[in-house]
């Protein structure tokens, strides 16, 4: 039997602190989110703020010795190497993906310990990191998947620490959710916001390359979906991988993502559930419309796209397509690697899920393009 809409269910635990995004963000980023949100705070979620702030404070000092010790290092690093960029909607096996690619030892990556701490994950890391370990779950609460501080992560919360201009500070005020939608793809947006996020996000890969020894770094960033021509324009020879879902399942995958992880992070009350079913069906329609639009820019031999459904079925022969298709090197030397992985991964299944025709209806009236551009049948 699978899971429906009427499933789902927010559940909301106010005392539930530890998972809180806003912990890793310096005061200054804070203040200018309370500003930005003009100090709307709900009290329920006062204790998860205070929290936050706390840990901030705690990670003060060492983010202060981690600037004056390595950033001019940090900022004279030259990243060499262009970037992977993993994209696609959430909730389309990007993590999956991520997380095998990154076994190739020939790559470095954005760990959970970077995202969550981006601005003392260097000096802090001894001191940190058990803190960090100790707020992680052992799997995610949507679909069971391993989590870890050493395992990898997008590099959106770390974005989000360090400026105001990121996705996911809309989960943590989700009054606000249609600004923050905003930041994904760019649009609409001061073009000093712009030149803000690329300035930080350019730090924040400097940072990563820096640590990984001048490793070529493999990311993944749903909302990088949106930003195909901003990501060339700081990486013209940066290489994409894509990976795409059947839409009507990545609705409901999102939705259970969603009612789940929201409630976690907020220091607002949540949205209600029909606004979050509209809120996917905005943000989906916006960000493909923006990717189909953009991905003509990216030059010839940097772009390889993947189903996931032919993914999940054929991992080592979908991955190996991919490197060959980017022309990388390591997957011979890594394909015992990626063997364990798999082997490890094998007892993790995807959830089952029913969808009711008013639903199936409303997702293919507003994404009908999407059915269209990935060949799925109503």
């Amino acid at each position: 039997m699978g899971i429906g809409i009427q499933d789902m269910e927010i559940k909301e635990n106010i005392f539930d602190v530890v998972y809180e995004p806003l912990a890793g963000s310096s005061f200054t980023n804070i203040l200018r989110l309370l500003a930005q949100n003009r100090f709307r705070l709900s009290a329920r979620y006062m204790p998860r703020f205070l929290y936050a702030v706390m840990l901030s404070s705690v990670i003060s000092p060492f983010r202060i010795a981690e600037r004056i010790k390595f950033d001019r290092r940090i900022r004279k690093t030259a990243i060499d190497r262009p970037p992977v960029f993993i994209v696609g909607h959430w909730r389309s096996g990007t993590t999956y993906l991520h997380n095998l690619l990154s076994t190739d030892r020939n790559f470095g990556y954005c760990t959970t310990f970077h995202s969550v701490i981006p601005g003392a994950f260097i000096t802090g890391e001894k001191a940190l990191k058990p803190i960090v370990s100790s707020s992680i779950p052992e799997t995610r609460p949507m679909d069971n998947v391993p989590m870890g501080a050493d395992l990898p992560q997008e590099e959106e919360y770390a974005t989000g620490a360090f400026t105001p201009y990121a996705y996911y500070n809309g989960w943590c005020f989700p009054g606000n959710m249609k600004l923050y939608n905003k930041y994904i793809c760019m649009d609409g947006v001061p073009q000093t916001a712009v030149r803000e996020w690329k300035h930080t996000y350019d730090y924040l890969l400097k940072k990563l390359t820096f640590f990984w020894g001048g490793k070529r770094l493999v990311l993944k960033n749903p909302s990088n979906t949106g930003r195909i021509k901003l990501l060339l324009e700081m990486f013209p020879d940066a290489q994409f991988v894509h990976i795409y879902r059947n839409p009507y399942t990545l609705f409901l995958s999102m939705m259970k993502f969603m009612v789940r992880v929201l409630p976690r992070y907020c220091v607002q009350k949540p949205i209600e559930k029909e606004e979050m079913g509209k809120t996917i069906l905005d943000v989906y329609e916006v960000l493909y419309k923006k990717y189909l639009k953009e991905r003509n820019d990216i030059p010839d031999g940097n772009l390889v796209e993947v189903r996931y459904e032919d993914f999940i079925k054929r991992p080592l022969d979908e991955l190996e397509n991919i490197y060959n298709s980017l022309n990388l090197e390591g997957f011979e030397e890594n394909k015992n690697i990626f063997k364990d992985y798999l082997a490890a991964q094998s007892d993790i299944k995807t959830s089952k899920y029913e969808l009711d025709r008013e639903t199936k209806e409303r997702i293919y009236e507003h994404w009908k393009f999407a059915f269209d551009a990935f060949g799925y049948e109503q």
